[in-house]
């Protein structure tokens, strides 16, 4: 049955997606940290997590988990269904061109961001915690940011910022899995090794990252700040980088990125391993 097809994929998605967070999540800490901690915190992202570990023990590198594990269901699951009918608007033939599939990437990547802001706004104020005695919870945290704020300018903070992230992120993302997917192909036929496929999605997470990392610091900063962003989107953000700059110059746009790039292929493998044995399983088990 085809809709039971679709519900084996969003499910292993899921686990995938959980699978990700897992693995990723002590890099993704460093990451955002290099980019929220005010100016000489830390030397870099080795001191990070030096630092992290030391003061506030390993399980620290875990901080914010709690948001994108609850929120991951649903994010893999707009991004999956947003990525399969953008596909369908940019072309009604199967087999795009890799232009059609960075339009269809950065279709998929605009819807993904109502679900991914809130996601990533929650795990970054959470990460910004250096183990302090006031230290809040995660559900603290969201009823402040409800309470305080309400649902616009507090548990949405940051959605535009976001919105302009995911547009070139995903761009690069799809368009540098399929190119590196399709050479494979070329060699290798239809049956691609898992280990080319592991590969195609490192490739892909990398040109995520490359393709978007400064507006991913700005989101980190007007995320983690303690009052919304003030006027129309495209100025708090060039204000934002404008001070990025005059803190750090332009190196600091790109604080926390080896952790990023590194982050990819542990995450990258351990996303595909669980989702490809999760859709397995429940092929096995539905007859889907």
């Amino acid at each position: 049955m085809p809709y039971l097809s679709t519900v084996n994929d969003l499910v292993a998605g899921s686990v995938g997606g959980a699978a990700q967070v897992l693995v990723g999540q002590p890099l993704d800490t460093v990451k955002t940290r290099a980019q929220i901690a005010p100016k000489g915190m830390f030397k870099g992202p080795m001191d990070v997590l030096a630092q992290t570990v030391r003061k506030e023990g390993f399980f620290a590198l875990y901080k914010g988990m709690a948001s994108p594990l609850l929120g991951i269901a649903g994010v893999n699951s707009l991004l999956f269904a947003s990525y399969v009918y953008s596909k369908r608007i940019v072309s009604p033939f199967p087999q795009l061109s890799l232009k059609e599939i960075a339009i269809a990437g950065a279709m998929a990547g605009a819807a993904n961001a109502i679900l991914a802001s809130p996601v990533e706004m929650f795990k970054v104020r959470m990460q910004g915690q250096y183990g302090a005695a006031t230290d809040k919870k995660l559900r603290d945290v969201a009823k402040e940011m409800w309470r305080d704020w309400g649902f616009r300018n507090g548990v949405m903070r940051g959605y535009w910022v976001t919105f302009a992230r995911e547009i070139p992120a995903y761009a690069g993302f799809y368009t540098a899995f399929e190119f590196s997917k399709r050479k494979f192909q070329s060699k290798y036929g239809d049956k691609v090794p898992v280990w080319a496929l592991l590969a195609s999605g490192s490739t892909g997470g990398i040109a995520y990252w490359l393709s978007c990392y400064p507006l991913d610091v700005i989101k980190s900063r007007i995320q983690l700040r303690q009052t919304p962003p003030i006027g129309k989107p495209w100025k708090y953000m060039t204000n934002e980088i404008k001070m990025v700059i005059a803190e750090s110059g332009i190196a600091g746009l790109f604080r926390g990125l080896s952790p990023s790039l590194l982050r990819t292929i542990p995450a990258g493998a351990s996303t595909f391993a669980a989702f490809e044995l999760t859709r397995e399983f429940l092929t096995e088990s539905t007859g889907a």
